[in-house]
């Protein structure tokens, strides 16, 4: 089996040589590299060539090097072909943990506490138990299940919303249009782990933070396109909102001078939130494809109709 690797350099070296190994009958290629691009039966990428079939007329399967695939133009690609989001545990243990950093700092006030030590400013505040502080998951796939699971056993008061019906023991969930006011009403600190799609552009604005409790928190990693930034800056300076963690944005990077670099009110990390793994990665890419070689369903495979 043939399979091309197009994305970050380091990592495709250390899959080459884990695969040699542990799978030698399959053989993967770093592109430029391609080999008998005829031969080719997967794509693994971030973003594929533009003349995908052109480049690769017998391809079979197009994977994607992290969860999302919003960045696949999804009309350019035969219908025959499975694109399949990389599911593993690296990926969601790393989002988990960071959504556990962010939700942690904002329940316990710490945008506060760093700017009161910026001002060399000694006073307590009082703080809240964990059990009334109210979460919100906006997104209740792998990653949003995950967090919620983790965020439950510290005793927080969570609540998950998403586009379609779910249900998770111990954890109210709404879902829809319809019921979302109902949750962002009860969300001191929302979490957005939204796939990005056309129904969630721009979802992160001044109609849904007004909706939210006066003085709620914002965690964004979902993807940049969802947040309006100058609707967040309007409701960080009006009270709205007390504090937001930002991990996503459009365009990435932030250009030099954007309010966010130093609006006391923000965190910013640079899309770190949740890291390919290459030792966990790779067994996940290896995992599935034997799936496809037995002719099992796959893993991770993106629903046209829905974008994710």
């Amino acid at each position: 089996m043939h399979v091309v690797y197009k994305s970050e350099p380091q990592r495709g070296l250390y899959w080459q040589r884990w695969l040699a190994e542990h799978a030698p009958d399959i053989h993967l290629h770093l592109w430029p590299e391609t080999g008998d691009a005829a031969q080719v039966d997967a794509l693994v990428a971030w973003l594929p060539p533009d003349d995908l079939m052109a480049c690769f007329p017998n391809l079979k399967i197009l994977f994607s090097v992290g969860a999302g695939a919003e960045q696949f133009d999804l009309s350019t690609l035969p219908g025959h072909i499975p694109l399949v989001r990389t599911i593993e545990p690296g990926l969601t243990q790393g989002m988990v943990e960071y959504v556990t950093f962010a939700v942690l700092g904002l329940h316990r006030d710490m945008p506060r506490y760093f700017q009161q030590q910026r001002h060399q400013q000694w006073q307590a505040h009082l703080a809240m138990p964990a059990s009334q502080r109210r979460i919100g998951i906006m997104g209740l796939g792998e990653l949003g299940r995950a967090a919620l699971a983790q965020l439950q056993s510290m005793g927080f008061d969570c609540g998950g919303w998403s586009r379609t019906p779910h249900h998770i023991a111990g954890v109210p969930c709404w879902h829809g249009d319809d019921q979302l006011s109902d949750f962002l009403a009860r969300s001191d600190i929302l979490v957005c782990l939204l796939p990005l799609t056309s129904s969630t552009q721009g979802r992160l604005n001044a109609g849904l933070f007004g909706q939210l409790p006066a003085g709620a928190a914002l965690v964004q990693v979902g993807r940049g396109p969802q947040l309006n930034h100058q609707d967040l800056l309007d409701a960080l300076d009006s009270g709205q909102l007390r504090a937001a963690v930002i991990d996503v944005t459009d365009p990435e990077p932030l250009p030099a001078g954007h309010a966010f670099w130093t609006h006391p009110a923000v965190w910013l990390t640079p899309h770190i939130a949740s890291q390919t793994q290459n030792d966990s990665a790779i067994k996940a890419l290896l995992a599935n494809l034997r799936r496809f070689q037995r002719g099992e369903p796959l893993l991770g495979v993106v629903d046209r109709s829905r974008g994710y």
